[in-house]
């Protein structure tokens, strides 16, 4: 069973887990606590009607710690897995894992906004988005694609069907300060069809005057105003070269 105290000594692997290095986690983990306390205060219940009893009683869960509740959340976050298997990793049953999911999510994104760490959704609000300024204005734009169970309707198939990844996909576009790697936006969910130079351009995302913003062949032809782009080439196969 994963618990923090068992992945905490494998840094490559707690990385490959959360995104997140263990000296990350342990900076989130007392805004996790304080946004936890704040939604959830333990003199009440979860339906909010004053506790008859101390918090804690009654049967025990196997995300003990407030760490294991972090990891369990990040985990999810980090690898999208199907419940079932998520829920086999921390030792819960799927409905238990679709309930804790449902309960720390909401918590990990009111700490991230504690610590300044939520991405801007708004793409006119990033060129003065702390994020964006902090360190050199030295960006990335790109699109990630995660996959999505097939859809019944035939309509719904075509509009999430990616020719990139060969499967019916949803896609973002994220916006990355290179000097820290943080992410500095997130755009909204988009079907997996939908090309990421379009998904950009509806965005209509503002970047800091004269940054330099890093993008690759997708977003061939993007070419925000104030802005110096650098395209990424595509490494050519040996015996490919042109002579």
């Amino acid at each position: 069973m994963v618990t923090y105290a068992t992945l905490k000594n494998r840094p490559t692997t707690f990385m490959a887990a959360t995104g997140l290095t263990v000296a990350e986690f342990d900076h989130l983990l007392p805004a996790f606590q304080r946004a936890y306390t704040a939604m959830y205060p333990p003199h009440l219940t979860a339906k909010g009607a004053q506790r008859k009893r101390k918090a804690g009683a009654g049967s025990k869960s196997t995300l003990e710690t407030d760490a294991d509740r972090l990891l369990f959340a990040l985990v999810y976050m980090k690898t999208n897995p199907l419940q079932e298997m998520h829920g086999l990793q921390f030792g819960l049953s799927q409905a238990q894992a679709n309930y804790w999911i449902h309960r720390y999510l909401p918590v990990v994104k009111a700490a991230l906004a504690e610590l300044g760490l939520l991405p801007e959704r708004d793409g006119a609000q990033v060129a003065t988005n702390n994020l964006a300024l902090e360190g050199q204005p030295d960006l990335a734009v790109d699109g990630t694609e995660r996959r999505r169970e097939r859809p019944q309707d035939k309509e719904q198939q075509k509009r999430t069907y990616s020719g990139k990844k060969k499967t019916h996909t949803v896609k973002n576009i994220l916006v990355v300060n290179e000097t820290t790697s943080k992410v500095v936006y997130l755009g909204p969910t988009e079907p997996g069809s939908k090309h990421d130079k379009k998904a950009a351009d509806e965005a209509a995302i503002s970047y800091p005057t004269n940054a330099i913003l890093d993008k690759d062949t997708g977003f061939q032809g993007y070419e925000p105003a104030q802005v110096i782009t650098r395209q990424v080439k595509k490494a050519q196969r040996p015996g490919t070269e042109q002579r």
